[in-house]
């Protein structure tokens, strides 16, 4: 039993891993369409590739681990008595399965050639999942309702600054662009 949270932990950084590194695939493949053929084909068929290979090698795999590993500790330490600060946890679990989920069906317009996000829109997307790890990880290393109420505080004025970075990166992409 030494053994699970070590490797629920690895595997909470590894899906992580995957879900920031595949949406700035999504934001490179998206940007690839406004390149002149070959290129845009070639680019496009390349970050097929990698998309797939990250998707079902690393962060599938890596989300189904974090799950097994993850009732696995919460049985074995807690049983059906589940602290509160632990159900809050597992509600933003939940909120960054749904996120999962949405960069699946991403995927599977990308694979089809279907691009419906800007990448602008993506770097946003990107965003949220930066603010699921904070909260996750706050949540469980201070597991007090009075820290938890400043975390979120710090949670909406971190969503706020994520927003206004994107939004500069933009201009400033905007800006050397027509340069």
């Amino acid at each position: 039993m030494i053994y699970i949270l070590p490797l629920h932990i690895i595997f909470v950084v590894t899906w992580f891993a995957g879900l920031f590194y595949i949406v700035r695939l999504f934001i490179y493949h998206t940007e690839a369409e406004k390149k002149p053929e070959p290129e845009r084909t070639i680019l496009q068929t390349q970050y097929k590739i990698m998309e797939r290979r990250l998707w079902y090698g690393i962060t599938w795999p890596s989300a189904i681990l974090t799950y097994c590993f993850g009732f696995t500790l919460l049985y074995s330490r807690y049983g059906w008595d589940i602290p509160a600060w632990l159900l809050i946890k597992l509600s933003f679990v939940f909120g960054l399965t749904l996120y999962h989920f949405q960069n699946h069906i991403i995927y599977r317009r990308l694979v089809k050639n279907k691009i419906t996000w800007s990448s602008t829109q993506l770097r946003m997307w990107n965003e949220l999942a930066t603010i699921f790890l904070f909260a996750i990880v706050f949540i469980v290393t201070l597991k007090d309702t009075v820290s938890f109420l400043w975390g979120i505080l710090g949670l909406v004025l971190l969503g706020f600054m994520l927003w206004g970075a994107t939004l500069i990166y933009k201009r400033a992409r905007e800006k050397k662009t027509k340069e």
